[in-house]
């Protein structure tokens, strides 16, 4: 069995409450390592699951810790929006496990953190080159359009002083790492 990616929390209250021991079909619209997805086929015979996630990587990891499950395993690069769109069969459960990974953070080349050198890509679908960067976005997004995004995504009650800096910096030197942002972080204090 494959376990590169953590377990889910909670795996048997999430099946329980699915009634997967009563079969059907699944939507895992989070896949990421197929955990909560393994614990719902094992459920019951009868249960089938479309496993949707952006990241390619994790539809890697849970194909191979899901093919002992055959044809009641459907993958798909997607985002879950999109995918939930296309559906056309009755399910009988769907299961969102919202947020970032740890294995996503975990992995430095991902840019999902702060620690120093990480490069600032941010993207769930990483290597996508239909997807910008985090970094693009720092160095191609006008002022107005940067401080929308930090207050409207992040919260940030300084989005203005935090785009006026990252305008300002990006002049000199472009965005590459977390260092460079987290240096215009701190230069606009609090």
């Amino acid at each position: 069995m494959v376990r590169t990616y953590h377990d889910p929390v909670m795996v048997r209250e999430v099946v329980a409450h699915l009634g997967a021991e009563s079969g059907g079909l699944f939507f895992d619209g989070t896949l990421g390592g197929g955990g909560h997805a393994e614990a719902i086929l094992e459920a019951s015979e009868s249960a089938r699951v479309i496993g949707v996630d952006q990241d390619p990587d994790a539809l890697a990891t849970a194909g191979k810790r899901l093919e002992r499950f055959g044809s009641r395993v459907r993958l798909v690069e997607s985002n879950f929006a999109d995918a939930a769109e296309q559906l056309e069969e009755r399910l009988a459960g769907a299961l969102l496990d919202l947020g970032v990974s740890s294995h996503q953070i975990d992995a430095e080349a991902r840019g999902f953190s702060f620690r120093p050198g990480t490069p600032l890509d941010m993207r769930m679908a990483a290597g996508s080159s239909s997807v910008p960067t985090a970094a693009d976005l720092l160095n191609e997004l006008d002022e107005r359009e940067l401080a929308d995004v930090f207050y409207r995504y992040g919260e940030e009650r300084r989005s203005r002083r935090l785009a006026r800096e990252i305008v300002h910096r990006r002049r000199e030197r472009p965005f590459r790492t977390s260092d460079e942002l987290v240096a215009a972080i701190d230069a606009i204090g609090t």
